[in-house]
């Protein structure tokens, strides 16, 4: 998806003042003075929903960097890369345009499946911040991780509604690769040491995930811990509040579009534990959404926990380059611990190549989550 009608198009619309938006063939072409980062978000598959926002978050953090003179003195140029393809082909991708040094570094909120592969594919030639949660592990030279592991994304929501709701029965479903398997076997760990009992476990192959609905409600769970993502955990939970069922649901990849698309939730059982929610009360978390709006438009795409991480996956390329004084993989890694960014859900540093931050359990009320508390 190179010089598709969906990128060009993105592109017209959000154009970043100096900074902007291009296509891998279009960044090819050009020539540029300009430090370039291969931005991967999916604008199609599965998770295409997330696109729009996370486009716009990465764009500001590029504005804003330029404004106040780029990466290492360079402005910083954005090419699209579209990460809801196969993994193998955007690891392709992002291979070459890392072999013809297009891209000097990359940044990504996309699956986990598309991660190993386009880590594989870099093999440390470049710096690579990756913002989603996900599995834990896979650590590499010049890879940057922001998002939270199982054990502090949904642990805590897991402790909360066993002691909570009295949650005795789970169920466990989600999306077939790697981030669904290795969070379920840690939440079946968490599970037996709470003494309660997994009636059922499932995969789905992408866009087949509300066909297993019956298969859960037969086994009659207290709760459900869902791993699936974008457009099928959409699906699944319009067809779980259509059947009228009833169950505790904790989700690991809903977020404020996905909770639209649903079309909101009042049964006061549907969760998500995520790092950052639009509407996190904080001094840091309402600048940064007037500095949204006043860019990109009070009708803007919602502001939501993927988008928002391309905004700090930008932001700490230029913090870890900054420390380094250079985008060497080598220099960076030497560097990276200690590498600071301020953003939404406030002051975020590295340690061992990795972020450690606070989640916050949101309870969908309507079409907003209500926040239930912070786990630290």
């Amino acid at each position: 998806m190179e010089k598709g009608p969906f990128i060009g198009e993105l592109r017209r619309r959000i154009l970043v003042g100096v900074a902007a938006i291009v296509g891998p063939f279009e960044a090819r072409l050009l020539p540029s003075g300009s430090i370039r980062i291969g931005l991967i978000v999916p604008v199609s598959g599965v998770l295409g929903l997330m696109g729009p926002c996370a486009i716009n978050c990465a764009a500001l953090a590029a504005e804003e960097l330029n404004a106040g003179g780029g990466i290492l003195g360079r402005q910083v140029e954005l090419v699209l890369i579209d990460g809801g393809r196969p993994a193998r082909q955007v690891a392709a991708e992002v291979s070459g345009l890392v072999g013809s040094r297009t891209v000097a570094a990359v940044a990504g909120a996309h699956a986990s499946d598309v991660r190993v592969a386009v880590v594989a594919a870099i093999a440390g030639r470049v710096p690579f911040v990756y913002a989603p949660p996900y599995e834990g592990g896979g650590h590499a030279p010049g890879v940057y991780f922001l998002g939270e592991t199982p054990g502090r994304q949904l642990a805590p929501g897991i402790d909360w509604l066993v002691g909570t709701r009295r949650a005795r029965r789970w169920y466990l479903l989600g999306n077939d690769y790697i981030w669904p398997r290795l969070v379920h076997a840690d939440a079946r760990r968490r599970l037996r040491a709470h003494g309660v009992t997994v009636v059922g476990e499932s995969f789905a192959r992408y866009g087949a995930a509300a066909r297993l609905l019956d298969r859960v409600a037969d086994a009659r769970p207290d709760a459900i811990l869902l791993t699936l993502i974008g457009s099928d955990l959409v699906e699944f939970n319009r067809a779980f509040a259509a059947a009228g069922l009833g169950a505790a649901r904790l989700c690991g990849a809903l977020e404020e579009h996905g909770l639209l698309g649903v079309g909101g939730d009042v049964t006061g059982e549907l969760y998500a534990s995520m790092g950052y929610f639009r509407d996190l009360p904080t001094e840091a978390s309402l600048d940064f959404a007037e500095r949204y709006a006043a860019r990109f438009g009070r009708d803007a795409p919602m502001l939501n926990a993927h988008g928002h991480g391309c905004y700090e996956a930008v932001a700490m390329l230029a913090a870890l380059s900054a420390r380094a004084g250079s985008l060497s993989v080598p220099e960076m890694d030497a560097a990276a611990d200690g590498a600071t960014i301020t953003s939404a859900r406030g002051t975020l540093t590295l340690l061992d190549r990795q972020v450690r931050h606070p989640v916050h359990l949101g309870r969908a009320d309507g079409l907003d989550f209500f926040l239930e508390k912070p786990f630290h």
